[in-house]
């Protein structure tokens, strides 16, 4: 009545109308009602829970008094039972703990004059911060800041899983890529939007040739996922590696071993996001990914635990189908965006080619860069074996002068090595065969082509012209 006093005699009545109206717009909102399950049962990494029905994907909380919140998400379920993976330490919880669905935030609804932020949605699945102000930062796989920077600004939470793009959409590979390493340059040439993995056992140069391509490429954005990876490495390949200049257009998510399956899921499908989000503005981004291999065995460790059934090797089918569908969201844009030109490193264990996953990588990327150990043991670095490499976009971005001098150094690294055992015993009389005599006369300077130090650049074409000189083509 205070009120009435004080306003005019029409505006009660117009008040209690918009009032009214505004309660109408509120109750024709879909509230989905906020489930909550009870933790039953922890066996190894599965949390098993009664109580929540929410799709597969979905992100809940487990709440447990005197503990702090641990972040899971739905990977399966039977029955009335969800199957729920733990992103954080689960030491503490018991039986009866208290899982709620996250929340996801959505914008404001303006009604009138205010702004209510009581709706939820529907949509319970992974959103990180993503946006140019991860330029320069180091982030973990939920994009908390690893770097000691302070909060991250000039980002905003977007999902991890967007639709892919239709493969009729998409621009084809017509342009080179400089990757400042000589011997890609010439003789495995990379286009922009490729996807080419680097396969290799343990201690053979990946990092290090990452290193090189990260400081190296002509590319506007680098982001870089240590997936699996040594804990040890990620300072060291941000300081010794990207160094100051590198750093600077860079994003860092990190994944490392010690890290649960699903936060290294987490790290490459962030990465990869990331790449997404700065190919939309139209830049051309390098996306390095150390290791494929890694992200597969998180996914074995997640499929075995909710008892899927081995396959190949003791990987189960959801490993292979997983690997597609990550790699395939890297490529060139639609026509007007930018690229992503994607390195994805593959372990092959005990340097064997044959793996399951190394052999799954070589049918779904663009090409194979294979590191040799040999080589590596003899100081030859960069340790990349020529004549077992390809890169399939070769043709589509080089002129057919370099392809052919490519493919007469291939037959000269080849003749070496078939005559290697001769060349040693001293069994080998120069005069007999005339492309050997061109081999062995042209060794000293095709090593000079092949091996470059890890802090010298080699622009493309430098690297085309000294392939040329070599083969006179």
């Amino acid at each position: 009545m205070r009120d009435g006093a004080r306003s005019g005699p029409g505006e009660i009545p117009g008040r209690w109308v918009r009032f009214l109206e505004e309660m109408h717009e509120r109750a024709s909102l879909e509230a989905p009602l906020l489930v909550q399950g009870t933790l039953v049962r922890v066996t190894g990494l599965v949390l098993e829970v009664v109580g929540i029905r929410v799709p597969v994907g979905s992100l809940c909380e487990v709440l447990m008094p005197g503990q702090p919140p641990v972040q899971a998400e739905v990977v399966g379920f039977t029955g009335d039972r969800a199957f729920l993976m733990p992103a954080g330490e689960i030491h503490g919880l018991a039986s009866g703990a208290r899982v709620v669905p996250m929340e996801v935030p959505v914008p404001a609804l303006e009604l009138g004059e205010s702004r209510h932020m009581w709706r939820r949605t529907e949509d319970r699945s992974c959103h990180l911060p993503i946006g140019n102000g991860l330029l320069g930062r180091v982030v973990d796989a939920g994009g908390r800041p690893m770097d000691g920077g302070g909060p991250l600004s000039g980002v905003q939470p977007m999902p991890l899983v967007r639709r892919p793009i239709n493969a009729m959409d998409r621009d084809p590979v017509r342009t080179p890529l400089d990757t400042g390493v000589r011997s890609i340059n010439a003789m495995l040439t990379v286009g922009k939007g490729q996807r080419i993995g680097l396969f290799a056992g343990t201690g053979v140069g990946k990092s290090v040739l990452l290193g090189m391509m990260a400081r190296y490429t002509a590319a506007d954005v680098i982001v870089v996922g240590l997936i699996g990876e040594r804990g040890r490495e990620v300072k060291e390949f941000i300081e010794d590696i990207l160094g100051e200049d590198g750093r600077a257009r860079s994003v860092v998510v990190a994944a490392p071993a010690d890290a649960p399956p699903l936060s290294r899921l987490q790290g490459a499908a962030y990465a990869t996001a990331v790449a997404e989000h700065f190919r939309d503005q139209g830049l051309d981004v390098l996306l390095l990914m150390d290791s494929l291999t890694r992200y597969a065995m998180a996914q074995r460790e997640i499929a075995l635990a909710i008892g899927e059934p081995p396959a190949t090797k003791g990987y189960p089918p959801s490993c292979f189908a997983k690997l597609p569908q990550l790699v395939e969201r890297s490529g060139n844009g639609r026509p007007g965006q930018g690229s992503i030109t994607a390195f994805y490193t593959v372990l092959s264990e005990g340097d064997d080619q044959q793996d399951p996953i190394a052999d799954a990588a070589r049918g779904i990327l663009d090409g194979h860069i294979v590191l040799s150990r040999e080589l590596a043991e003899s100081g030859h670095y960069p340790a990349i074996d020529i004549e077992r490499s390809i890169s399939r976009v070769m043709n589509n971005v080089v002129p057919r002068e370099h392809i052919a001098a490519a493919r007469q150094m291939r037959k000269l690294l080849s003749k070496l090595s078939k005559a290697r055992d001769l060349i040693q015993l001293g069994a080998y009389v120069p005069g007999h065969d005339a492309e050997l005599d061109a081999a062995v006369k042209s060794q000293p300077a095709m090593m000079a082509l092949l091996q470059q130090d890890t802090h010298a650049r080699a622009q493309l074409r430098d690297s085309v012209a000294m392939l040329r000189q070599i083969t006179r083509v």
